[in-house]
């Protein structure tokens, strides 16, 4: 089964910037997809995580915390429906927050920030190290997203739900 890789915090604010497109070139071997400019990556040799995850640290030009989950998981995260009570809006983006690891414990969900007022970024629920909720286009739910290292106490990076389900579709078509 793939493999998905998840660079955190690069290609933002012109910080830590690289061509995913290049480093997928230069990870042929490994039948590597780039999804997006993100740093997401769908590996669809087989590989061990401590293997891919020197690979790719080596091949970065700069350090990154780098997340690795199995192609499976993502899958299995787009046949449930976390957003089921949320409309599709313009103004509404929904999101899958990746942990680099399951925390210690998990904050009771659902969770708004700011906690009161006129909410930005919601947590709507946590699935072992996937986190699911939505956010406001507007500068400011960015900070609250920021805070999530902090609420959950590991690493964590993430993705547009369309990025998911990408993911989902390029491991499920056995990465064509």
């Amino acid at each position: 089964m793939a493999l998905v890789v998840l660079l955190r915090g690069v290609n933002v604010g012109g910080h830590r910037t690289f061509r995913p497109s290049t480093l997928a070139e230069r990870l042929k071997h490994l039948d590597v997809v780039n999804i997006g400019a993100a740093g997401t990556f769908v590996i669809r040799r087989p590989v061990t995580r401590a293997k891919l995850r020197a690979e790719m640290a080596r091949r970065l030009p700069f350090e990154a915390e780098i997340m690795i989950c199995h192609g499976r998981e993502i899958v299995r995260l787009t046949s449930q429906n976390h957003f089921a009570d949320q409309a599709l809006r313009p103004d509404i983006v929904r999101f899958v927050s990746i942990l680099s690891k399951r925390p210690r414990s998990m904050p009771s969900t659902p969770i708004s920030f700011p906690s009161s007022g006129r909410w930005l970024v919601k947590i709507l629920a946590a699935d072992n190290r996937f986190v699911f909720g939505v956010y406001r286009r507007q500068m400011k739910a960015i900070g609250h997203l920021g805070k999530f290292d902090r609420l959950f106490g590991v690493p964590v990076t993430t993705r547009n739900w369309n990025t998911i389900t990408t993911i989902a579709r390029v491991v499920g078509n056995g990465g064509l």
